[in-house]
């Protein structure tokens, strides 16, 4: 028979646990510490405490984790990005649509990935990396999708096609995403691993 009391209490450290990684999150926003530029490039680590938490915690902390990183995005459409409050002004459906689901999608995925992964990996190390590189990887995916979905015809991101001399959808994801790509998801493979092995151990002890 299960004890109310213990469920209860793993009820709580769950909350406690998703309320610190929610607060991450929020604080890499307000300090702009999620959004790392250098000369030439911007790229954002946003999605490590989503993935982190996916890994730790499970899909449903991931997909939680995902919306609200998703959440922030959008926010940051009203003004703080230049780029989201352009896509804002051609369409709020697809905005959102570019910026919410497809995080909360990213989040619940990488989880599954990592339970599915955690089961028939022996070593226990290969698991946290592949998931972790995952979340790097859907976001991308998602992101760039939606975006092409909502807003490749138009006359905005028509600009970055002939910017970027792409000849067709694939070429232009591929070629707008870039080194930045490349940045993030080595920044998701390398922190997001070690430091998602590291709390796993602690949590699940």
């Amino acid at each position: 028979m299960t004890n109310p009391n213990s469920s209860s209490k793993m009820d709580l450290w769950f909350m406690v646990r998703l309320a610190v990684l929610i607060a991450i999150l929020l604080v890499l926003e307000i300090t702009g510490l999620g959004l790392i530029k250098t000369p030439g490039l911007e790229f954002t680590i946003m999605q490590v405490p989503v993935l982190i938490g996916a890994i730790v915690m499970g899909p449903t902390a991931g997909a939680i984790l995902g919306g609200t990183f998703g959440l922030i995005s959008f926010w940051e459409c009203f003004g703080k990005s230049a780029f989201g409050a352009v896509l804002l002004g051609i369409s709020p459906i697809g905005t959102f649509v570019t910026c919410v689901p497809t995080r909360i999608l990213m989040g619940l995925l990488c989880g599954l990935i990592f339970k599915a992964l955690y089961k028939i990996d022996g070593s226990k190390i290969v698991s946290f990396g592949v998931a972790s590189l995952s979340g790097a990887l859907l976001n991308t995916i998602f992101f760039m999708a939606s975006l092409v979905l909502f807003f490749y015809n138009t006359e905005f991101i028509q600009g970055f096609v002939t910017t970027l001399g792409s000849a067709n959808p694939f070429t232009f994801v591929i070629a707008f995403v870039g080194v930045q790509g490349a940045l993030e998801a080595v920044i998701c493979f390398v922190v997001g691993a070690a430091v998602s092995k590291a709390l796993y151990k602690v949590v699940n002890k």
